[in-house]
Formats: C-alpha cells, structure tokens, sequence
C-alpha cells in the first residue's frame, strides 16, 4: 500500500460555477448563485484523494497572473505544490447548471505553454518518478502541449513501471491509448466519439473497450452516470450500479470517479469492494457543488448500497 500520489493537471482552470432555474440560450439568464475556484480535472481528483488521506504531489503549468486561489488551496490540502508557472493568466471556464440537472460547459482555450516551460515540466515529472508509483494525468491540452507530446510522457512513465491513470479526451485520449497508460476512464460519450460511432448500450460500450485493451491497457473503466460505473480488467468485467441520487451537480463526478479508482489500487482494495467505493464516491459527489469527501460515514452507507451487476452478455455476442 503507498498514500503518495502525483496528479498532473497541464491546462488548468478558475472554474466560474452559476446555478439558475434555466439557461436561455440567446437571452438573459439570471444566476442565483455563483463561485469561482480553483480547479482542473487533475487539480480536483487532487483534492478528493488529499481528502481520503492521500500524500498529494501536485504538478502541471500555472499561469503566473492569477495563481492565488491555486496557492490556497494547495495549502489548505497539505499538497506539495510542484506547478510549473509560466507566463500569462490561468484561463476561466463557466459552468453552469439548470435546475434540471443539466449543465453546459463553456471551456476557454489555455494560456499557451513555450519549450522552455515544458523542459521544467519534463525535468519535473522525472525527478517526482523518482519516488511516486501512481500519476493521474487528467484533462485537456493547452496550446504548445501536442497530443503526441503528453502521449510520450505516458510512455515514458510507463517503461520505467509507472501506474499512469489516463483520462482526458478527443485527440489527447487518441494519442493517448497508444502510450500503454495503465488505466483510462472514458464517459460513454469520449468512448463514442474516440470509436466514431454513438454506443447506446452497456454491451455497445463494452465491445467497444474490449478493443482498447488490445492497445495494452490493464485497467479500462466506462463512467455512465446514473447507469454506474463498468470496470474491464484481466478479460473480466464488473457493473457497480449507484442508488437513484439527488443531483444538485455533475461538475467533477467524472474527476471525484478517478480519484476513487486511484486510491482503491493505492489502499490494495479487493476488485468488488474497489469498484463499489469508487462508484460510491462518484455518486455521492452529484449531490453536493465542488468536489471534496465532507462525510465519511455517508460515504461508508452509500458504499453497501451499489449493486454489483451481473455482465451476462458477452461483448462481442
């Protein structure tokens, strides 16, 4: 078992998060409420592990202008702050979620990332090899970051025996599945535009991971929302299927999801109990705004209500 961890965020973000009763697309919409934090897919599964009692390493680039809130909140998770500041302000991204439930992402193109930054970055992420066995790298590219460029850093990661836990998505997750990342997390809809083709189905949704794990990937996990979360792993599949939740906000459940898979391998969890955590997890998030595990016991009650799913149907049937 190991509580170290690194979680590699390369285009991070302020998230501006406004709630209303509904989005009117050409119009005035009013906020009822709104918070702007620090965030980034890898800065939030940073923030969900420092809660379950993690040692957080965190890393990716920074812009200098408006690093504050980043700071802060790295201080208040005990996190070993190990960004790479470059020049410019970290981009802000609006989120904004309907009554409904529905959330439109609104996501700003990040501050533009120059070789020598990335030569920091680089010399960076070796030195942390050094002493950490798991790295999350999590989200977009921002510009000066190919998709070739992040799927070298995997590879790299992976022939010194690095767990790189992968999820991103387009033509980062593209480049990406063919470094041998050691587990990816697609959503049924980064899974369906990566094969080309919309999977409506589980048993659609397994075929189609079935083929991924020919490119060498042990870990292959499917988020489906309220259909749960499906794990493929040495040619076995397991469903862990959530209660019917409250949702107040999806925004980081995709993220929170990681995170649980992340610390369920560190912990040395058994496959059932991992799956059902992590998806517990995942769906304890959709009931609260931010990211964050504020009550353990919840947790622990949520956990003996996920039901194992029995995967009767052979994918390629």
């Amino acid at each position: 078992m190991t509580n170290k961890v690194v979680t590699i965020t390369l285009n991070t973000a302020l998230d501006l998060t406004g709630s209303l009763s509904t989005l009117n697309v050409g119009s005035v919409s009013l906020v009822k409420e709104g918070n702007l934090h620090a965030a980034g897919k890898g800065v939030n599964v940073a923030k969900v592990l420092s809660d379950l009692g993690a040692e957080v390493t965190v890393t990716g680039f920074l812009g200098r202008d408006n690093q504050e809130m980043f700071c802060q909140l790295f201080a208040d998770m005990g996190a070993n702050d190990q960004f790479v500041r470059i020049n410019g302000a970290t981009r802000i991204n609006v989120k904004l979620v309907e009554a409904s439930g529905e959330v439109s992402d609104i996501n700003f193109p990040g501050i533009q990332v120059l070789p020598e930054d990335i030569a920091v970055f680089e010399r960076t992420l070796m030195a942390l090899a050094e002493e950490h066995e798991y790295f999350v790298m999590a989200g977009s590219l921002p510009s000066g970051v190919s998709p070739e460029l992040c799927a070298s850093w995997i590879e790299k990661l992976h022939s010194m025996g690095k767990k790189v836990l992968f999820d991103s998505s387009r033509d980062a997750l593209a480049a990406g599945l063919n470094a041998q990342p050691w587990l990816i997390k697609p959503n049924d809809e980064e899974l369906s535009q990566f094969v080309g083709r919309e999977l409506h189905t589980p048993q659609e949704c397994r075929s189609a991971a079935e083929h991924l794990a020919d490119k060498g990937i042990e870990n292959i996990v499917v988020s489906m929302g309220a259909d749960g979360t499906m794990w493929f792993n040495q040619g076995v599949w397991l469903h862990a299927k959530p209660p019917r939740m409250s949702v107040v906000s999806t925004v980081g459940a995709g993220d929170t999801l990681v995170a649980g898979l992340c610390w369920g391998h560190m912990q040395a969890m058994n496959k059932e109990e991992l799956i059902t955590f992590a998806t517990a997890l995942s769906a304890l998030a959709v009931t609260q705004v931010g990211v964050g595990v504020p009550n353990a016991e919840q947790l622990v009650t949520l956990q003996q209500q996920i039901q194992l799913q029995p995967v009767s149907v052979a994918a390629n049937d």
